[in-house]
């Protein structure tokens, strides 16, 4: 690029923000005590237990069956989220009296089942003793404080909401549709300690054995150096072009996801070391921050190793993770497609500069650390093997260790086989420690479940659902399109309020039913939860990965937020796609592959419209016409049927007809 000024950033860690001091400050996830000295190892040795009490059991289950491990788990990690988790933001780090009574109480109430005979538990189902109420009911107050401390007061708030309409829908008029029978305490009780659809239903038993295990597994990656060699590969991939910065932004959060299960703390990472860069290129603070929230809640919907609700979306749907991840392979191309062509429409609209990154070429780091991307291989190789995810998982963390200790033999520093073993035991620690607070929510997204299965409220809320769209038309097309509409509304305003795990579970048992009795398929109405449950991350006005971006950009939050919902807007309307036709059931690779390569065509030229709407580009700047014709073109190309599709054409080569003309017109006056 002859004649362009080149500006130089280094890639060294120069300046950076505190990623952890603003995860902390604005993940969902509430911020872990900073624990230190005999704090920090007891809670390090308890964690290091739990995790290889999680190993042991991939390859040597409890006889006494899933249920039992399931109890053993919650009684063991619960404990922990009070020793590690503040009760308030202006508590100390070091666990005071009120932490340890909790702690001790969880342990004692969590572990009861097993501690007084499991068999005879079990056999009390439906007549639970006194003790076995007044237990239960203090792992229920455990459960809600647990989730409170890790991810604030909206979800325990809505799990005692479930837990009053349990008790007292019996005193609701009988007419009402929404009245049920009414369940006494002690009922209630056993449905959550003493019945698998509760505190030990499928969302705890994927946090136990799935979860827990990829966040290990990302744990052991990123002390191996791969969070590092990724960020390094993709600053060297695009080197000197004015696109280049986007496109290692993009690529950066999608690489970084592999090790972080956190739209938000992606963001962070990805922004403390690319940053810099976007600003010697020219990017606006705004519309910097909003690319770097939008890569990294991409990372979080793009395989291999996805967010948590694709674990559960598996156990729901009694189908192999590797199925899951095969309906993401083509909406995460779609989302990326929809980020370059903002990336290439922003690098001339700014008039980007090329920035040269002062790091090796591409090819040696490869050399150098390529053995990172090995393990993420091996965990889709063995899937295709059909080998469980958790086994998989498990092979894939050992052999990311293995290359850790060979790298560090290689370096030949003194005392290298004590120094990998203690960093070994400590990705084991930090995986169990990063996953409690998934883990209370997944128990207190059980006291949901249990009272929507024993009461039959989602039924009901399905229905209403689904009468609201016919009470607007009786067209069978438009009440789907309009119970579409409403559902995704309905799943990004409860994804503003509580973490994307529990705002799938909650959305599944409520809108699934709903979408399921309009006709649509479990994996396309799943893959629909999912992606809205992730991307209420980046709806305004709550949208946190947005504000943590703007934290570090200096950008104005709200403008952040917009930026970023104009990033993400194909992914927005895509999942759409899946529901509305036969046809997108395509897009999850649910049809023959010549169905699949066409219709995946077509998206991309839906979302190439809609590039052209939110980046104000075309072949040059696009004027207000094209923009506006881009509009009915994308929204129907996106219908995948052949009549909007050949409509949807006709609108785009219009706008392309027009912008020519006005292009002309444009040059002239300038």
């Amino acid at each position: 690029m002859a004649g362009v000024p080149v500006e130089r950033v280094s890639s060294s860690p120069e300046e950076r923000p505190d990623v952890a001091e603003l995860v902390a400050e604005y993940d969902e996830e509430r911020p872990a005590r900073g624990l230190t000295g005999r704090w920090e190892l007891g809670v390090g040795i308890a964690a290091l237990v739990i995790a290889l009490l999680v190993l042991k059991q991939v390859f040597d289950p409890f006889s006494k069956g899933n249920q039992y491990y399931l109890v053993v788990f919650l009684g063991l990690t619960l404990p922990l989220v009070f020793l590690a988790y503040r009760p308030w933001r202006s508590a100390g780090d070091s666990p005071g009296p009120l932490d340890w009574a909790l702690a001790l109480v969880a342990l004692l109430v969590g572990l009861y089942p097993v501690l007084g005979g499991y068999d005879a538990f079990l056999d009390r189902q439906g007549q639970l003793s006194t003790l076995d109420v007044v237990a239960g009911a203090l792992l229920l107050v455990l459960v809600l404080e647990a989730c409170r401390r890790t991810t604030g007061l909206v979800l325990p708030v809505v799990c005692l909401v479930f837990l009053a309409y349990a008790y007292y829908g019996g005193f609701l008029p009988q007419g009402w549709d929404v009245a049920h029978a009414g369940i006494d305490f002690s009922q209630i009780v056993n449905a959550l300690y003493n019945d698998a659809s509760g505190f030990f239903g499928t969302p705890l038993d994927v946090a136990a054995t799935y979860i827990v295990l990829f966040t290990i597994y990302g744990a052991v990656l990123d002390s191996s150096g791969a969070g590092k060699f990724f960020v390094d590969i993709s600053f060297a991939a695009f080197r000197n072009s004015r696109t280049a910065p986007g496109r290692t932004a993009a690529l950066s959060g999608f690489l970084l996801g592999t090790v972080s299960g956190s739209g938000t703390a992606t963001t962070v990472s990805l922004g403390a070391v690319t940053w810099p860069m976007l600003r010697k290129a020219g990017y606006p603070r705004e519309n910097a921050g909003g690319l770097l929230a939008a890569s990294g809640i991409g990372a979080i919907l793009s395989p291999p190793t996805l967010g948590a609700a694709a674990f559960i979306i598996a156990e729901y749907l009694r189908t192999s993770y590797l199925d899951v991840l095969l309906w993401a392979t083509v909406p995460t191309l779609l989302y990326y497609l929809g980020i370059v062509l903002a990336v290439e429409a922003d690098a001339r609209r700014f008039g980007a500069k090329p920035v040269a990154v002062d790091s090796p070429s591409a090819w040696k780091l490869l050399l150098r650390g390529g053995y990172h991307f090995l393990s993420l291989g091996i965990i889709v190789l063995f899937l295709a093997l059909d080998i469980p995810p958790f086994a998989a998982v498990v092979y894939a963390t050992g052999v990311a260790a293995l290359f850790a200790l060979a790298a560090r033999w290689r370096s030949r520093e003194s005392g290298f086989l004590v120094a990998w073993l203690r960093s070994v035991a400590d990705a084991l620690a930090s995986g169990v420690r990063g996953a409690l607070p998934v883990i209370a929510v997944c128990a207190a997204a059980g006291i949901i479940t249990s009272t929507i299965t024993k009461t039959g409220l989602g039924q009901v809320l399905a229905s209403a659902l689904v009468h609201a769209a016919r009470a607007v038309s009786s067209n069978p097309t438009v009440v789907l399109a309009l119970t579409v509409v409403f559902a995704a509304v309905a799943v990004g305003v409860l994804g503003l309020a509580v973490p994307v795990t529990a705002s799938f579970i909650i959305s599944w048992v409520v809108i699934g039913p709903a979408l399921a009795d309009l006709g649509v398929a479990a994996p396309e109405r799943a893959m629909f939860i999912f992606y809205y449950a992730v991307l209420s991350e980046v709806t305004p006005p709550t949208a946190l990965a947005a504000v943590a971006a703007a934290a570090i950009t200096g950008g104005a939050v709200m403008k952040t937020m917009w930026q970023t919902w104009k990033y993400t807007l194909p992914a927005f309307l895509v999942p759409i796609a899946f529901v509305l036709t036969d046809n997108g059931s395509a897009l999850l690779l649910q049809r023959s592959a010549v169905d699949a390569v066409w219709v995946t065509a077509v998206s991309a030229i839906g979302v190439a419209a809609l590039a052209v709407v939110t980046g104000g580009w075309l072949i040059s700047r696009a004027g207000l016409p094209e923009r506006l014709l881009c509009v009915p073109a994308a929204l129907l190309l996106l219908y995948l049927q052949p009549v909007t599709i050949a409509a949807g054409i006709g609108f785009l080569a219009v706008a392309v007809v027009v912008h020519l003309v006005l292009r002309k017109g444009r040059t002239q006056d300038a």
